[in-house]
C-alpha cells in the first residue's frame, strides 16, 4: 500500500518528535521531514512534494497563516492541516481563508488529528469539534440568523449540511441520517457546487450564516 506523504512545521522541537513518533505508527503514513521556518518548509516542499503538512498556526517570529498560504500558492494541491494550542475564532477564520483543510487544537488527543488526516487524504475538510462549536457560535454572534441570499437546498441537503456543520465525518453523517457513506459524499459534493464553495469548512461558516441547523 502506498503511504501518504508528511511533514511536520513545528518550532518546537519536542512537538515535532512526539508527532512524528505517533504519526509514523500508522502503516498508511510516512513522515518525510520536518521545519520550524516558512524557508524550511517552502525548501522542504520543493525537495518532497508531500501530500499533507501538519503546521502550527505559532512559528517564532512568524505566523503560520502565512506559511498556510504561501504553501497554497505554490502547491495547491497540498492539504494543510492547522495545529494549535488555542481556538481564536479569527485566527480560524483566517486559516480557512488561507485554504487549511482542518483545525485541530492540540490538546484534544490524537484521535482528532488522524480525523482530520484521513479526512485531507480524502479530500474532506475536517474541524475539530471544540472549534467547531466555537467558531459557529461566532459566526451567529456576528452575522445573525439567516442573513444574505440563500440558494435553494433540498430538505435532505440542509440536513447533510447542518451536521457537515457540526464537525462530523461522511461516515457519522451516514449514520445519523441512515444514508450509505458513498451517498452521503454524493450529497456533500453536490451542496459544495450549488453554494459554490471550496471545502466542508466553508460550508460550514456558510450554514452558521445562514442558521442552518439540523432538525429530524
Amino acid at each position: 500500500m502506498e503511504k501518504t506523504k508528511l511533514i511536520i512545521v513545528d518550532d518546537h522541537e519536542v512537538v515535532r518528535y512526539g508527532l512524528r513518533l505517533f504519526l509514523e505508527s500508522y502503516d498508511h503514513l510516512a513522515v518525510v521531514g520536518e521545519a520550524q521556518t516558512l524557508a524550511e518548509t517552502i525548501s522542504l516542499m520543493e525537495r518532497v512534494r508531500p501530500s499533507i503538512v501538519i503546521l502550527d498556526v505559532l512559528l517564532k517570529n512568524e505566523c503560520g497563516i502565512q506559511c498556510c498560504k504561501e504553501i497554497m500558492q505554490r502547491y495547491p494541491d497540498t492539504r494543510i492541516i492547522i495545529l494549535t494550542s488555542f481556538g481564536n475564532e479569527e485566527v480560524i477564520l483566517k486559516a480557512i481563508k488561507a485554504g487549511a483543510k482542518g483545525f485541530v487544537l492540540k490538546d484534544t488527543g490524537n484521535e482528532e488529528l488522524i480525523k482530520a488526516i484521513n479526512a485531507a487524504i480524502k479530500g474532506e475538510s475536517l474541524l475539530d469539534p471544540l472549534i467547531t462549536h466555537k467558531l459557529l457560535n461566532h459566526l451567529r454572534q456576528i452575522s445573525g440568523q439567516g442573513t444574505g441570499a440563500q440558494v435553494h437546498l433540498s430538505q435532505q441537503e440542509r440536513r447533510v449540511l447542518a451536521l457537515l456543520s457540526e464537525g462530523l465525518s461522511n461516515r457519522e453523517i451516514a449514520n445519523k441520517i441512515l444514508l450509505s457513506e458513498k451517498t452521503v459524499r454524493n450529497y456533500v459534493s453536490k451542496i459544495l457546487n450549488k453554494l459554490n464553495l471550496n471545502n466542508r469548512a466553508e460550508a460550514a461558516v456558510y450554514a452558521a450564516k445562514h442558521g442552518i441547523r439540523y432538525e429530524q
